[in-house]
């Protein structure tokens, strides 16, 4: 009873580190897992230019500015800086 009731309560990989890029985002399982519990269509980070990547620097740039503490947007290795770094933001 108790093996079935951890898998209930076992996250998505998106969630743990096991689905998390070290360099900030997710990984190709990490994304997976996300488009599969949510019905959604998660794409690869687009640091090279476009209208995605100038929408999420926009989004998170604010983010960044508005629900963070002071420590975590100064931190360079809090996820949201790693993923404005991933992204070339």
């Amino acid at each position: 009873m108790s093996d079935n009731i951890r898998k209930l309560r076992k996250t998505g990989a998106w969630t743990r580190k096991e689905g998390q890029n070290p360099e900030g985002g997710l990984n190709e399982k990490g994304r997976e897992a996300y488009n599969r519990e949510h019905g959604a269509n998660l794409k690869r980070p687009q640091p090279e230019g476009g209208k995605r990547r100038d929408s999420f620097c926009a989004r998170m740039k604010g983010m960044k500015r508005k629900l963070t503490s002071k420590k975590t947007a100064n931190d360079p290795d809090s996820r949201i800086n790693k993923s404005l770094r991933a992204w070339k933001c």
